[in-house]
């Protein structure tokens, strides 16, 4: 008998799935049927919590762990960003959220922080310095995430651009994705998460 993958999603508002009109529109129900279409049988578990920042993930990660983690995807950062946690600290808090799944023998996925120099409501003037600051703390999470033993999804400079140049990929609060917007980065975090349910068992 196939043994059921346990794949929990823990993070933030993204994670979470606000501006989907349904369950099955989120990252976790649209990268669960990624998997079983791989031919896996899936338990998804959604930890994730609206607001979340990544002094939230230690608290996601008590409340997955007791019913078993084989992959776990982690979207976390664009609080952090608005709430302007110093990247130190976050970038700490990540690698030990990382840490204590993969000790629990996890296979862990984690999308760093967005680009919220794409976000409408940010004004125009200062829109280059919100994208390189986005930048430098989606790099130093992904040092964190690496030295915590985990995969750091790296979906490119072209879902941001999309994302730029339509609108229609936000949802009607224009921060948070549409349905279609969460389709176009489930398809990007999608290899990611395929390759971390071939990994062995830890």
């Amino acid at each position: 008998m196939t043994k059921t993958l346990r794949f929990r999603v823990l993070g933030d508002s993204l994670a979470f799935g606000v501006g989907c009109t349904t369950a099955e529109q989120t990252l976790g129900h649209r990268l669960a049927d990624a998997l079983r279409a791989d031919g896996h049988r899936v338990d998804l578990g959604v930890h994730a919590v609206s607001g979340a920042r990544s002094i939230d993930l230690a608290e996601q990660v008590r409340e997955a762990l007791p019913g078993g983690v084989d992959v776990a995807l982690l979207v976390i950062g664009a609080n952090d960003l608005t709430s302007f946690t110093p990247p130190a600290i976050g970038a700490r808090l990540l690698h030990d959220a990382v840490a204590n799944l993969r000790r629990a023998g996890a296979a862990v996925v984690v999308a760093t922080a967005p680009d919220l120099g794409i976000v409408s409501h940010v004004p125009p003037a200062y829109r280059e310095l919100v994208s390189r600051a986005s930048a430098m703390y989606a790099r130093v999470q992904a040092d964190a995430v690496r030295l915590a033993g985990g995969t750091v999804a790296t979906v490119g400079p072209e879902l941001f651009t999309r994302f730029r140049a339509e609108p229609a990929l936000f949802s009607a609060d224009r921060f948070h994705p549409s349905p279609a917007g969460y389709a176009l980065i489930a398809d990007a975090l999608a290899p990611h998460v395929r390759d971390a349910a071939a990994e062995p068992a830890a």
